[in-house]
């Protein structure tokens, strides 16, 4: 519940709506308009690449080797991005902060990033969709994307002064995501809204569980 519904106060409740999908309470870190279907790739680290592996000093003796570094990251990084754009993957959804250069070469590419999403968040967007997150560095950079979840739409959301994501998800199940926001005067008042609306919910299904046995 938490994670599919969004209080808003300042609003009266009569402003109060359901939008289908989910509501991820941050502004895209970049925003690359598009339309029609895409396809949207789950990740949990930087996709900015390591020079060296974990536990393993890295030196730079000259300013030529220092700046060789950053042009093999971003040679790396744009590659990544190539594939994304290739695969038709037009979103990331990272639980991780991405630097710069990532942000640059996904608008370079046509890709939008969501970033820092909460381990709850990361859970039900792949309970929703199925997918796993990708691990695109590594021995092997070059392997194939194969997971990736279908979107039907991605587009920003302003809640009175908060800058939001919504995104459509096909359900690769019975649950079908839908978002409340919840709109009242003072967060007191929406909080006690909320409170009563779980607790509405967690009574019918405990109904249900009890009328299916």
């Amino acid at each position: 519940f938490p994670e599919l519904h969004a209080a808003v106060p300042g609003l009266p409740l009569a402003s109060s709506r359901v939008l289908p999908g989910i509501v991820l309470r941050r502004d895209f870190a970049a925003y690359c308009p598009t339309d029609g279907e895409l396809r949207a790739l789950l990740v949990t680290e930087p996709l900015r690449p390591a020079l060296t592996a974990p536990g393993v000093e890295f030196v730079v003796d000259s300013e030529s080797q220092y700046q060789a570094s950053l042009r093999w990251i971003a040679n790396r990084t744009e590659a990544l991005m190539k594939r994304l754009q290739s695969n038709n993957v037009k979103l990331l959804l990272s639980s991780a902060k991405q630097e710069e250069v990532v942000i640059y070469y996904a608008k370079l590419y046509g890709v939008s990033v969501v970033e820092c999403l909460s381990s709850e968040e990361m859970a039900l967007i792949r309970e929703i969709t199925g997918v796993s997150p990708y691990t695109p560095f590594g021995d092997n950079m070059d392997r194939e994307i194969t997971e990736t979840a279908v979107v039907t739409f991605c587009q920003p959301l302003l809640l009175v002064s908060k800058r939001c994501v919504h995104i459509g998800f096909p359900s690769v199940c019975a649950f079908q995501p839908h978002c409340l926001i919840l709109c009242g005067p003072v967060d007191g008042v929406n909080e006690q809204h909320a409170a009563a609306l779980r607790e509405a919910f967690t009574m019918l299904q405990q109904l249900f569980k009890t009328v299916e046995q």
